[in-house]
């Protein structure tokens, strides 16, 4: 399984008025491990930031001068993420900015979700702590991510928190085995089959195993913030 942890920054809030991507930063994971592989790239966005837009990242058109436009880095960036699932935190910004930016290259650069397929980190965050901030900041601090180093909105460093972010948010779920299929041809099954008025049958478990077990547990229990097998906490009385 490949995944792009992705995140940009633009001139404005909105890209029907105008606002263009100026950043874009990637992390690479493959089987719910960074690879090492990134994409970083600043672009020239011809036109100016709306206001607060520059300070949020730090970035000026001074700065941005002499970088690329994006039309000169789509074949590199589609290159990048194409036939990956895509990470993002409020994908429907991000994703409407690049469609846009598509969109100007002509009809044959078609729409992102063309070449791949999207999950919502923020969608993810706020089914498990509905009610809650679920901003990267937030998130950060709730799953013991160190974010201390983020002073400005950058693409790059903002799609490595998420990276971590995205890992601990799920962490539970794929650690017990849901979707690691991976290692589902070295596994051997052993099915018992009994009769409904049949005694069932008594299974000892090595004591190596129930060690490896608990370890595995409190893992899932410390990246996670809660583990299936943990008892239901009992109810106060009244």
């Amino acid at each position: 399984m490949r995944q792009i942890v992705l995140d940009t920054e633009t001139t404005g809030l909105e890209w029907k008025k105008g606002n263009r991507v100026v950043e874009i930063g990637c992390v690479e994971l493959v089987e719910r491990r960074p690879s090492g592989r990134t994409y970083h790239q600043y672009i020239k966005p011809d036109r100016d930031f709306e206001q607060g837009a520059a300070e949020v990242t730090g970035l000026s058109l001074e700065f941005l001068a002499d970088k690329p436009s994006f039309a000169e880095i789509a074949d590199a960036f589609l290159d990048f993420v194409d036939g990956a699932e895509l990470i993002i935190h409020n994908a429907a910004f991000d994703v409407g900015f690049l469609d846009h930016e598509l969109s100007l290259l002509g009809p044959a650069y078609g729409s992102l979700k063309q070449r791949v397929t999207v999950e919502d980190s923020l969608l993810l965050a706020r089914q498990r702590y509905p009610g809650q901030r679920n901003s990267l900041d937030a998130l950060c601090k709730r799953l013991g991510v160190d974010n201390a180093h983020r002073q400005l909105h950058g693409a790059l460093l903002d799609a490595q928190l998420l990276a971590e972010v995205y890992l601990a948010l799920t962490a539970g779920q794929h650690e017990i085995g849901f979707g690691a299929m991976e290692t589902a041809e070295h596994a051997t099954r052993h099915v018992v089959l009994a009769t409904p008025t049949g005694a069932r049958p008594s299974l000892r478990v090595p004591t190596d195993d129930l060690v490896a077990h608990l370890a595995r547990v409190e893992a899932i229990r410390k990246k996670a913030g809660v583990c299936l097998w943990d008892p239901a906490p009992e109810a106060e009385p009244a």
